[in-house]
């Protein structure tokens, strides 16, 4: 049985190389052998990658979060251009748009969504989306510009309504889900996991963020927790573990664009 964590911000876990590898010796360990990493930000992106890149089923997605919209001193265009074509670099983002923390304005956070949105595009790669209250203008951007490899809704936070509009739309969109699933009160999440095709849900860890009910004494999560949030969905779907983490992996190699094996 093997797991693959579709979403994990490495090099907040921890900024030390070596305490880097430990977190991925350690989530092999707990068999998730595969995980795409996530710059946090894209000035760290080339540090990063480096760090990580003679890690065998380490991937890596590059893009432009709303936090980084003021951020001075960088050519984001050129920058995810130069980086889009490395090996192992697998998805474009994250990148969407946050009006909870209303980072910059909105008009500058739309902007960099659609570029980044066309970079996918351009280069054959999916797209994975931050979103924060901020639904309606994502589904309605994504009406015309979804890349056709598709996009990740990361740490999905909508409801079940949203997903199947998203869905019935015709998108070409998969819905991510993070130990916040776990939890007792994450109903609109138990409600869309229940409601939606088991072809379009992965899973993810948010590394070092939404920490698992099951290891809610952490400090940080950590890509080995992955196998606790496919525990608890294996259950509510009544679906058994083997299976599910069979088709939880071959979601995500379809949508990343890798082998199976």
């Amino acid at each position: 049985m093997q797991f693959f964590d579709t979403h994990a911000h490495i090099g907040l876990i921890y900024d030390d190389p070596i305490k880097q590898i430990s977190v991925i010796q350690q989530a092999k360990q707990a068999g998730v052998t595969r995980i795409i990493s996530i710059n946090n930000s894209l000035h760290d992106f080339k540090k990063e990658y480096a760090f990580l890149k003679s890690q065998k089923g380490i991937y890596h997605a590059v893009g432009v979060g709303p936090s980084e919209v003021n951020a001075p001193g960088i050519d984001w265009i050129k920058s995810i251009e130069e980086s889009a074509g490395l090996p192992n670099v697998v998805a474009i983002g994250e990148t969407g748009l946050d009006y909870f923390k209303q980072y910059g304005d909105k008009r500058r956070q739309i902007e960099l969504f659609i570029t980044q949105l066309e970079l996918a595009q351009k280069h054959s790669l999916p797209v994975i989306i931050h979103n924060r209250d901020a639904g309606k203008d994502i589904f309605e951007i994504l009406q015309d510009r979804l890349p056709d490899k598709g996009a990740i809704f990361h740490c999905y936070s909508e409801d079940a309504r949203y997903a199947k509009k998203c869905l019935d739309s015709g998108m070409n969109v998969y819905f991510s889900f993070a130990g916040n699933l776990t939890y007792r009160n994450a109903r609109n999440l138990h409600e869309t996991v229940l409601n939606i095709p088991l072809d379009r849900i992965l899973i993810e860890t948010e590394s070092p963020f939404m920490i698992p009910a099951e290891f809610r004494e952490k400090k940080r999560t950590m890509p080995a927790y992955l196998p606790s949030t496919a525990r608890f969905l294996s259950e509510m779907l009544e679906i058994g573990l083997d299976p599910l983490a069979e088709r939880l992996w071959a979601n995500s190699c379809k949508v990343f664009g890798l082998p199976e094996e």
